[in-house]
């Protein structure tokens, strides 16, 4: 009784994740405390961070939260953090958290048109290179006023939209028929090899996107939150911070782009895939379909959407109200004029938002841990100690590898308050601090971009119910990746350098 008790509880454990998985889980769990007693807490708290990665890179095995959330509440139960620590951490990131519950899932109520505004430019623009820079270009300038997280859930909602379209094709179902679009097994066989491309040509266009995010994110102080921080440290309103980061962000913006012509254009890292010929064909029949069915209540529900979005995009912009209470005025407006009035129909906008939000906070336990035994101490102290042109390229290389490492927000705000204490301290001078403070924008901003844990919405994008369905995981992320890596991080290494 007793061990088929345990039996059903190993099966249990972690659901259907492969049991190496399991065992890898299990031994984290069992070890670290030993670690703790043989090493100390510094060395300990990297392999708590070494081992929150692990369980990201294994997202397609099982969802980070489960094995992540136990590593992290190990590490409270061990002392490597407390309770309240994990507490200040995710206050301090209340912003971020209201975002991800309201914005995302005030986009899910912009979808429809959204679905038709991407179905016209894929279906109008036939070229998969300018496809590609347009989708580069536009997610840069929208992520420079709004955050980035907000356009990559935009971008999310349309290729998952656009998936299910063709999905539902090519399970021989009409369009309104209901269709478990994760399901492939009623996929026909002479679609198979069409769908795998339509897989690749969507990770293409997220990658792109993703990237964008990052290039606009960097050039104004709303595109991110480590901006507006360091942008109130250092004096800077919106203008002047667009005017000072320019140096930086105007050729790296222009290094992004090239590298985006180069991977499409060699059709190197995976890119260069075309859209197959049969799902352009579905494409333009569904948007016949829909433009030729859509009576006066449809219509006045895409135009409601459309307003919706147009002062969404005002609100932001202007910074109207915090990013999650507009999320929520948009959830408001959207279904009041559209008549989404019963808990099912709002409920469903949560379920993609709901659960990276947990594992955001579980992830803050960890950032705690790093926070708690000064991991970044070492680093810090090394980087100011350095002097002139050294300095801001040392800083540039510290600040971007931690930054790939984990969170770019805890970076940024980590090393622009160790620089603001040095320049209270008169240890610098005004000049070196606004210098500094360019450096740190630009060294957490861009080679973050090197795994999902160094920018959110790379990780949502990784976690989103979308990457699964278009075989988009950690190691594959980190491939594609790597060309705008390498490129973007050595432009902006070069540019600060000659900047300080």
């Amino acid at each position: 009784m007793v061990r088929e008790f345990l039996r059903a509880v190993t099966r249990n454990f972690l659901g259907e994740a492969p049991d190496w998985y399991k065992a890898t889980i299990v031994a984290f769990l069992v070890l670290n405390p030993f670690v703790l007693l043989a090493s100390g807490p510094f060395i300990t708290g990297w392999v708590f961070v070494a081992e929150f990665i692990f369980t990201l890179v294994m997202a397609l095995k099982c969802y980070p939260l489960q094995p992540g959330g136990l590593i992290a509440i190990e590490g409270v139960i061990i002392g490597m953090t407390s309770a309240e620590s994990v507490y200040d951490e995710t206050a301090a990131n209340f912003s971020v958290i209201l975002l991800l519950i309201f914005m995302v899932a005030g986009i899910y109520f912009l979808r429809d048109v959204l679905l038709v505004v991407f179905t016209k430019l894929l279906v109008a623009v036939r070229s998969k290179l300018m496809l590609s820079l347009t989708f580069v270009g536009a997610t840069a300038l929208l992520s420079a006023f709004l955050n980035a997280l907000t356009v990559v859930a935009v971008i999310i909602a349309v290729a998952t939209g656009l998936y299910a379209v063709y999905h539902r094709f090519a399970s021989d179902r009409g369009f309104d028929d209901e269709h478990d679009h994760a399901d492939d097994e009623l996929v026909n066989d002479p679609m198979k090899g069409d769908l795998d491309r339509f897989r690749g040509f969507l990770r293409n266009i997220m990658m792109h996107a993703a990237v964008g995010t990052a290039l606009g994110g960097l050039v104004t102080i709303v595109g991110e939150p480590q901006n507006l921080l360091i942008g109130q440290l250092v004096g800077w309103g919106f203008v002047e911070f667009l005017v000072r980061m320019l140096p930086v962000s105007l050729p790296l913006l222009i290094v992004g782009l090239l590298t985006t012509v180069l991977v499409e254009k060699t059709r190197w890292f995976g890119y260069g895939v075309e859209l197959p010929p049969s799902v352009r064909e579905v494409m333009e029949r569904w948007e016949r379909r829909e433009a030729a069915r859509r009576g006066p209540r449809q219509k006045a529900r895409l135009t409601i959407q459309a307003i919706t979005a147009v002062l969404l995009v005002v609100s932001l912009a202007f910074q109207l109200a915090e990013v999650g209470l507009v999320g929520l005025m948009v959830i408001v407006v959207a279904t009041a004029f559209n008549g989404v009035t019963n808990e099912p129909s709002l409920g469903r906008a949560f379920q993609e938002a709901l659960p990276f939000t947990a594992l955001l906070v579980t992830f803050f336990a960890i950032v705690a841990v790093i926070d708690d035994q000064g991991l970044f101490t070492p680093v810090i102290d090394f980087v100011l100690a350095q002097d002139g042109p050294q300095q801001g390229a040392m800083l540039f290389v510290a600040a971007g590898a931690l930054s790939a490492v984990t969170d770019n927000v805890f970076v940024a705000t980590v090393y622009i308050t160790e620089i603001a204490q040095a320049f209270d301290a008169g240890s610098i001078t005004h000049e070196q601090f606004e210098s500094l403070a360019i450096v740190v924008n630009a060294g957490t901003n861009i080679p973050s971009v090197a795994t999902p844990n160094g920018q959110a919405a790379f990780l949502f994008l990784l976690t989103s119910a979308l990457a699964p369905l278009i075989r988009l995981g950690f190691g594959r992320m980190l491939w594609m990746a790597l060309p705008y890596t390498v490129t973007m991080t050595t432009t902006g290494l070069v540019t600060v350098a000659l900047l300080i």
